[in-house]
Protein backbone atom coordinates (compact mmCIF):
# COMPACT_ATOMS: atom_id res chain seq x y z
CA UNK A 1 0.00 0.00 0.00
CA UNK A 2 1.25 3.20 -1.06
CA UNK A 3 1.40 6.68 1.24
CA UNK A 4 0.55 9.02 -1.91
CA UNK A 5 -2.96 8.13 -1.90
CA UNK A 6 -6.08 9.86 -0.02
CA UNK A 7 -8.73 8.72 2.50
CA UNK A 8 -11.22 9.02 -0.31
CA UNK A 9 -9.37 7.10 -2.64
CA UNK A 10 -8.16 4.22 -0.10
CA UNK A 11 -11.92 3.46 0.23
CA UNK A 12 -13.26 4.14 -3.62
CA UNK A 13 -14.44 0.80 -4.41
CA UNK A 14 -16.02 -0.08 -0.94
CA UNK A 15 -19.22 -1.07 -0.94
CA UNK A 16 -19.85 -1.61 2.68
CA UNK A 17 -17.75 0.43 5.68
CA UNK A 18 -17.10 -1.16 8.84
CA UNK A 19 -17.95 -0.05 12.54
CA UNK A 20 -16.19 1.52 14.87
CA UNK A 21 -16.68 -1.76 17.45
CA UNK A 22 -15.29 -3.80 14.51
CA UNK A 23 -12.39 -1.64 13.42
CA UNK A 24 -11.60 -1.48 17.38
CA UNK A 25 -11.85 -5.05 18.13
CA UNK A 26 -9.08 -5.70 15.40
CA UNK A 27 -6.86 -3.21 16.67
CA UNK A 28 -6.98 -4.81 20.11
CA UNK A 29 -6.40 -8.41 18.65
CA UNK A 30 -3.46 -7.51 16.40
CA UNK A 31 -2.15 -5.14 19.31
CA UNK A 32 -1.92 -8.48 21.39
CA UNK A 33 -0.76 -11.01 19.05
CA UNK A 34 1.52 -8.56 16.76
CA UNK A 35 4.14 -10.40 14.60
CA UNK A 36 2.40 -13.12 15.43
CA UNK A 37 0.36 -14.01 12.13
CA UNK A 38 0.10 -13.79 8.39
CA UNK A 39 -2.51 -11.31 7.30
CA UNK A 40 -5.00 -14.34 6.40
CA UNK A 41 -3.81 -16.15 9.65
CA UNK A 42 -5.29 -13.22 11.50
CA UNK A 43 -8.45 -12.99 10.10
CA UNK A 44 -9.30 -16.71 10.38
CA UNK A 45 -8.95 -16.09 14.60
CA UNK A 46 -10.58 -12.83 15.04
CA UNK A 47 -13.02 -13.11 17.97
CA UNK A 48 -16.07 -11.77 15.24
CA UNK A 49 -16.73 -12.95 12.13
CA UNK A 50 -16.45 -10.74 9.22
CA UNK A 51 -15.97 -11.05 5.59
CA UNK A 52 -12.50 -10.83 3.94
CA UNK A 53 -12.97 -7.69 1.84
CA UNK A 54 -14.02 -5.91 4.88
CA UNK A 55 -11.26 -7.22 7.07
CA UNK A 56 -9.02 -6.11 4.23
CA UNK A 57 -10.55 -2.17 4.20
CA UNK A 58 -9.72 -2.42 8.11
CA UNK A 59 -6.08 -3.27 7.29
CA UNK A 60 -5.72 -0.96 4.58
CA UNK A 61 -7.13 1.63 7.19
CA UNK A 62 -4.64 0.90 10.00
CA UNK A 63 -1.61 0.76 7.56
CA UNK A 64 -2.69 4.04 6.36
CA UNK A 65 -3.19 5.39 10.01
CA UNK A 66 0.36 4.02 10.42
CA UNK A 67 -1.46 1.51 13.29
CA UNK A 68 -0.18 -1.73 11.69
CA UNK A 69 2.84 -2.36 9.27
CA UNK A 70 3.14 -5.81 7.41
CA UNK A 71 7.02 -7.44 7.77
CA UNK A 72 8.56 -9.43 4.96
CA UNK A 73 7.13 -12.20 5.69
CA UNK A 74 3.61 -11.09 5.82
CA UNK A 75 2.75 -10.74 9.32
CA UNK A 76 0.80 -7.94 10.58
CA UNK A 77 2.82 -5.66 12.88
CA UNK A 78 1.40 -3.27 15.78
CA UNK A 79 3.35 -0.49 15.64
CA UNK A 80 0.42 2.19 17.03
CA UNK A 81 -0.37 3.83 20.60
CA UNK A 82 2.85 2.18 22.36
CA UNK A 83 5.45 3.68 20.27
CA UNK A 84 3.53 7.34 21.18
CA UNK A 85 3.04 6.54 24.93
CA UNK A 86 7.11 6.41 25.25
CA UNK A 87 7.69 9.76 23.20
CA UNK A 88 5.31 11.04 25.53
CA UNK A 89 7.08 9.42 28.54
CA UNK A 90 10.28 10.94 27.06
CA UNK A 91 8.97 14.10 27.04
CA UNK A 92 8.56 14.40 23.46
CA UNK A 93 4.94 16.81 22.68
CA UNK A 94 2.68 14.58 20.49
Amino acid sequence: MTKNITIPELFENVFSYPQLDTILMVEKFIEEYSAMYKKKELWGLLPKKMKYQTYKVILDYLQYSNKVAIDKENKVVWIGYPFNEKLVKRGVEV
